[in-house]
């Protein structure tokens, strides 16, 4: 199993809209480093679910219900897609602040690249994260 990061805009897609449908493709991406790490997303993998913007934390947890499959709006065949399917709500959001202070956490691409919507996470970082967001 491996573990990722997706961004979104509350307003164009917020956790409650996630956890409002069964599972939902996650569509709109078009940076090809995302894509890369899109197409390596498998069933079953979880994924944290970050709003982007204004609040800048990880609020929820996904996981993959389907594997890439073509983005439909692609006529050049480009892009996926995979859909994501809402886990838990996180009992204590962890923002971009908090993580950034955490020397742990400085390799980690939501720091390094605060552009990229959809990132890998390793595992001990996946850990230390999970566990500050009280999942359990």
């Amino acid at each position: 199993m491996a573990y990722w990061l997706v961004k979104s805009e509350p307003g164009d897609w917020s956790w409650e809209d996630q956890l409002s449908v069964p599972q939902e493709p996650w569509d709109g991406v078009r940076n090809f480093q995302a894509q890369k790490n899109m197409k390596a997303m498998e069933e079953g993998d979880l994924v944290f679910f970050y709003h982007s913007g204004k609040s800048r934390e990880i609020v929820g947890l996904c996981s993959v219900a389907r594997a890439p499959y073509p983005d439909p709006d692609d006529e050049k065949g480009r892009f996926c897609l995979v859909d994501l399917k809402a886990e838990k709500s996180a009992k204590t959001p962890l923002n971009l602040t908090e993580i950034k202070a955490r020397e742990s956490l400085a390799h980690i691409a939501l720091v390094r690249q605060s552009r990229l919507s959809v990132m890998p996470i390793d595992d001990n970082a996946w850990a230390e994260m999970y566990s500050a967001c009280s999942f359990d």
